[in-house]
């Protein structure tokens, strides 16, 4: 039998009180300008809602779906749209929320690609920040944490669609097997 070992990087205190710090960045930065809050699925989903509770100005909110990682632990480099945007982003303030940002690759890719649809403009927040990982030069505008180059689920993060729901982000160990 396999167990998984986890250690607690940030807790529920600590994530509550970061994410509460990055609504009031936003809410200064944004303030008398409506935002389009676009999160990026699966992984941002329970960053983003905690997110946008803590942004006291007008906003809407869509998501994208992209692909990069399968069930590996590291990304394949290919990025496939699942989900894309529902509304046009034309002429609006669009803030790009993504749970952790690793090699770029994925996050370049999807910045490009708004880009091309003539937003006011685009900017990025992220609750994770491995910049040992990085492949591209793109960087976020609102960072929670910078991070070590540990595999980290929890609170939206996975490893094989497992373990989103954990209220912690926690490094995720190599199992060990029972004798």
């Amino acid at each position: 039998m396999n167990l998984v070992q986890m250690e607690v990087l940030f807790d529920r205190e600590e994530l509550k009180n970061k994410v509460a710090e990055l609504g009031s960045k936003i809410t200064e930065e944004y303030r008398g300008r409506e935002v389009l809050v676009v999160g990026i699925l699966k992984g941002a989903f329970i960053f983003m809602a905690d997110l946008i509770r803590e942004i006291q100005i007008p906003l809407e909110i869509d998501f994208m779906d992209i692909s990069s990682y399968g069930i590996s632990t590291s990304s394949s480099g290919e990025v496939r749209i699942i989900k894309d945007l529902e509304n046009s982003i034309q002429d609006k303030d669009v803030l790009i929320v993504e749970d952790i940002v690793d090699t770029g690759l994925t996050l370049k890719y999807i910045t490009e690609l708004l880009k091309t649809r003539n937003p006011r403009s685009v900017k990025i927040c992220c609750l994770l920040d491995k910049p040992s990982r990085r492949k591209t030069d793109i960087q976020a505008d609102y960072v929670g944490y910078t991070i070590p180059d540990r595999f980290v689920v929890g609170y939206g993060l996975d490893y094989a669609e497992q373990y989103r729901n954990y209220p912690a982000v926690c490094v995720l160990k190599p199992a060990m097997d029972d004798k």
